[in-house]
């Protein structure tokens, strides 16, 4: 999966024995990828869109894992442009509540609680999710990429060299890594706002922010499939010293996701 066309064009070498199909309007590509088969698509940008097409591919194709690869902007300080991040959480970090003011600060209903710092009148509240096993919502914030495939990730991550400069020659000052572990966060909005980029990192300890991950993972956990998603940063979140930098490194941040993408790809067993 990826969200977004520039995203998906990667991923598109090497990718063979192609048959398309199209459901609900979306387009779903079979094939082969790195000598495994393979169902690719778009999710379309946003939790929502990115929920209603995982939950269609689970519905009309026996998946065995869901892999996610495409861009996000970074929170983690230590973190830079062209880095890859396989976070180990994700948790939608603008759902919840916006409360009313009280004195110098927001109150929540007495009957509503957050796990953490709120930013201004919002408070970070997850409203549970409902799946076969269960008989009331689990109400779980963080969602986990599957332990297994993590390891994967963690095998191949020192075995992959990843790109530092674009087509158009504009290059990094510091070579990309692959991170893998730790939290990401999603949410509905585009973030180019460095201080949402502290609370972000500060609240949740977050090192990536994106606006699809949380809700795949989410639909991957209701229906017991594994999940991982591949991040790579095409920006900073609002946190660079001049103007967002996501046209100027979208494609080599999506070229290096599909990099770790295609070996992780490689290297499973089946």
């Amino acid at each position: 999966m990826s969200a977004f066309p520039p995203e998906i064009v990667a991923l598109q070498d090497g990718f063979t024995d192609q048959v398309s199909y199209s459901l609900n309007g979306v387009t779903f590509t079979t094939g082969q990828f790195e000598g495994k088969p393979v169902v690719m698509f778009l999710s379309g940008v946003s939790m929502v869109n990115a929920a209603m097409t995982t939950q269609l591919a689970l519905d009309h194709f026996d998946i065995k894992r869901i892999v996610f690869s495409g861009i996000a902007g970074g929170v983690d300080p230590d973190l830079s442009i062209g880095d890859v991040v396989v976070s180990a959480h994700w948790g939608q970090y603008l759902q919840g509540t916006a409360a009313r003011a009280d004195g110098d600060g927001f109150a929540l209903p007495g009957w509503m609680s957050s796990d953490f710092r709120n930013f201004g009148m919002f408070h970070a509240i997850p409203f549970g999710v409902l799946k076969e096993d269960l008989a009331e919502p689990d109400n779980r914030f963080w969602f986990d990429a599957d332990p297994a495939l993590l390891a994967v990730a963690t095998d191949i991550s020192e075995t992959l060299s990843l790109a530092d400069c674009n087509a158009e020659a504009a290059c990094l000052t510091r070579a990309p890594q692959i991170v893998v572990g730790g939290n990401g966060v999603s949410g509905p909005i585009f973030v180019d706002n460095a201080t949402l980029r502290e609370h972000v990192f500060t609240s949740f300890d977050a090192r990536v922010l994106d606006m699809e991950s949380a809700g795949v993972a989410q639909v991957a956990f209701a229906n017991d499939v594994p999940y991982i998603a591949f991040r790579s940063l095409s920006d900073l979140a609002g946190g660079g010293d001049g103007a967002n930098e996501m046209n100027t490194f979208m494609s080599l941040a999506a070229s290096n996701a599909a990099i770790v993408m295609r070996g992780f790809i490689a290297a499973l067993d089946d």
